[in-house]
């Protein structure tokens, strides 16, 4: 059962990194640098995503980054499935940063099943002055992901997140907010 399951996941991974591919990139470029020590280090919390395959029954997603002596950054995505109490299901490749100095373009190769290696651009398009929350898409603006240190932020902090993403020309319609662990 676990290997459908495998099987079925990379199978979706896959598909929504292909169509990401083929549309013509349309992001804003990234607003402001980052420290990479502030913001590719620890966990964060998946606040809002558009919804794709590869999430179906996902909630309480977060990604893990650590800092490697090397200088290397490792990805870790995960989520639960169902509820916050749900299976974990989880993916996770090496970072690499694209653009040195401003370093708010990220590469991660996620490796599924140890064998296929899927590729995806992560640009950071807005964070907060003290790195409490980021908005993250896809170079095509296909994707769009809004993070929080935090897993629970009042609606009045998710309004100003959302509009925000708006104001940098996302879809907000297309968001969905998975059910997130209580504190």
């Amino acid at each position: 059962m676990r290997t459908i399951i495998a099987a079925l996941f990379a199978g979706m991974l896959l598909s929504g990194c292909a169509g990401a591919e083929m549309s013509a990139g349309s992001a804003p470029q990234p607003a402001k640098s980052v420290d990479p020590a502030r913001l590719y280090t620890g966990l964060w919390h998946e606040i809002a995503r558009r919804p794709m395959a590869i999430t179906d029954g996902c909630v309480a997603g977060a990604t893990e980054y650590k800092r490697g002596e090397d200088g290397r950054i490792e990805v870790l995505d995960s989520c639960r499935m169902g509820t916050p109490a749900g299976e974990p299901k989880t993916i996770g490749g090496p970072g690499e940063i694209l653009d040195p100095g401003t370093n708010a373009k990220l590469r991660v190769t996620y490796t599924v099943f140890g064998l296929v290696p899927v590729v995806r651009d992560y640009w950071i398009l807005d964070r907060a002055a003290d790195y409490s929350w980021f908005i993250s898409a896809d170079p095509t603006l296909k994707d769009l992901y809004i993070f929080t240190r935090n897993p629970q932020i009042g609606s009045a902090a998710r309004n100003r997140l959302v509009k925000r993403a708006s104001e940098l020309g996302y879809d907000v319609s297309k968001l969905e907010f998975p059910e997130m662990p209580k504190r």
